[in-house]
């Protein structure tokens, strides 16, 4: 569900609950995801912050990977939030070289409330989340009872069907950046 609030006179606003996914394995990883979460509440509300996650990189030899996860509440539509991580990206210093290659920062959007989108730009839920142990378990930290809105399967059922095994949660993260 979006949340409507009314701003002045006849005026109304929808917001959305968007699940942020934040990784990087270049640089100081923790230190670039706190700036990356203090730039994403310029664009809206921090409800919620996932503990942070080493994991395995997917894609050639490269360092692990620090992941965690955001519910951000926006009131900005899909394609303009994405927009606004792609400069936040630049900002932090991620140049795009190859596909799944070493990154100072990635952002993406994993998930919205109760809602799909499908642009040539952008599809939301993320096309590989259901197969991504690294995006789900942070995900579940912030919206626990997430559902794809397509089919309703819950998201904690897809993680258990995964060998998550490689996705380490650092101890007492949640509160650390």
């Amino acid at each position: 569900m979006h949340p409507v609030r009314r701003r002045g006179k006849g005026t109304f606003v929808v917001t959305l609950d968007a699940v942020i996914g934040l990784g990087a394995n270049l640089g100081d990883r923790r230190a670039t995801l706190a700036s990356a979460a203090r730039e994403l509440e310029t664009f809206g509300r921090l409800l919620a912050r996932s503990s942070l996650y080493e994991t395995e990189p997917v894609g050639p030899p490269q360092p692990r990977y620090l992941n965690g996860a955001v519910l951000l509440r926006t009131e900005l539509g899909p394609e303009p939030l994405l927009a606004a991580l792609l400069d936040v990206e630049k900002r932090l210093g991620r140049v795009r070289r190859e596909r799944w290659g070493p990154r100072a920062i990635d952002l993406d959007i994993l998930w919205l409330d109760g809602a799909t989108h499908r642009s040539a730009e952008l599809v939301i839920p993320h096309p590989s989340l259901r197969e991504r142990p690294f995006a789900l378990r942070p995900l579940l930290d912030v919206a626990p009872v997430a559902r794809d809105p397509a089919d309703g399967i819950a998201y904690e059922a897809v993680l258990a069907s995964l060998d998550a095994s490689g996705v380490l949660e650092i101890p007492g993260s949640r509160a650390t950046w």
